[in-house]
């Protein structure tokens, strides 16, 4: 999935370039481009298919040009993660009837990627059984507020799988410190495993407009009709994600616990996980001076940023806009683009 807009990670992220599409970390590849990567051992190219929005087309086959056109999936409008895995899995459907489908974020990171490669193998043993609906839970370190999560059944399945009980939406600072004590709670990764049939009969089960939206899409792929009939079913398509619209309502749910270095790069904060900070807790990039400066973030690209006597700052530089935020308030930065809009200025 690779049609987010990454608002987050504004000003560095834009609406004609957003964050999947940017290079974060030192080894000087994209985050697209790192998640493709990361499953080769496991799926082949022709295999994998970019859920993306119509603008990034040309973006998704410049920094994957081996990637086979078709394979590119672009959605007309956006409508949230339901359609968007739908729209794979009639494609999906087309090409192989069944297969084991792996849903994956394209602005991830992941530190060890054996882990997470014997992690997705177990994950798809278990989806090939039966109806199973698999999501890649991830065993929390601090009461953080800004994921879902995954509660999960006591006794485990082996292999670091459970039963899922249910699943929560982001919690409040008191109420995921309650999460984490327990130990019975996952981080909701927004990966998942599960047969192309499997998800289509749910789909069909809770999600039936959609559903059949999806299959009127299937049978105009490769004819004429195909472009119009996929801008007229979207069109139509209420706003749904998966786990509200299937997640939440469905049994036969299984998770497994993730312990591989699992990153959602959600803010400016991730880069401070991302990079190694200096003596002072800074982490510098582009033309940078820092006197008396610590535990900032400042990302610069071709003026000098000079900082002095300050802490706990996020600087971004661009070249038509400068972001200065204090380090606690980042979930904030979504109030300036919306501000922004208002003035009707382009972002």
């Amino acid at each position: 999935m690779a049609g987010g807009r990454g608002e987050r990670f504004w000003p560095k992220s834009r609406a004609d370039k957003p964050k999947q599409f940017l290079t974060l970390a030192d080894d000087k590849k994209t985050m697209l481009q790192l998640t493709v990567e990361r499953i080769l051992p496991l799926v082949r190219l022709e295999d994998i298919f970019i859920a993306t929005g119509q603008s990034y087309r040309a973006l998704v086959h410049e920094q994957l040009p081996e990637l086979p056109v078709e394979n590119i999936l672009c959605e007309p409008v956006g409508k949230n993660t339901a359609p968007c895995i739908g729209l794979g899995a009639v494609h999906m459907e087309k090409r192989y009837r069944d297969a084991v489908m792996f849903v994956l974020p394209s602005d991830h990171l992941v530190t060890r990627q054996d882990v997470f490669l014997d992690t997705l193998a177990d994950a798809a043993a278990l989806a090939e059984d039966g109806q199973n609906l698999v999501t890649l839970g991830i065993p929390p370190d601090s009461p953080e507020t800004g994921y879902g999560y995954i509660k999960i059944k006591n006794g485990g399945l082996g292999s670091g799988a459970y039963e899922v009980e249910r699943f929560v939406e982001k919690p409040d600072l008191e109420t995921a410190r309650e999460y984490l004590a327990t130990g019975n709670y996952l981080w909701n990764s927004g990966m998942f495993v599960w047969k192309v049939s499997t998800i289509l009969n749910r789909l069909e089960q809770y999600l039936p407009e959609i559903y059949k939206g999806l299959c009127r899409i299937k049978a105009a792929v490769g004819t004429p009709d195909e472009q119009q009939v996929l801008r007229k079913e979207f069109a139509e398509f209420r706003p749904e994600s998966i786990d509200y619209g299937v997640m939440e309502k469905a049994d036969q749910i299984h998770t497994l616990s993730g312990g591989f270095g699992w990153d959602d790069v959600g803010s400016w904060l991730a880069v401070e996980r991302l990079k190694k900070p200096d003596g002072q807790g800074n982490v510098m990039a582009g033309n940078v001076i820092g006197i008396d400066t610590r535990n900032s973030i400042i990302q610069g690209e071709k003026r000098l940023i000079a900082m002095v006597g300050v802490e706990n700052l996020i600087v971004v530089d661009t070249e038509d806009a400068l972001l200065v935020c204090g380090k606690a308030h980042t979930g904030e930065i979504k109030r300036v683009l919306e501000e922004l809009k208002v003035r009707k200025i382009q972002v």
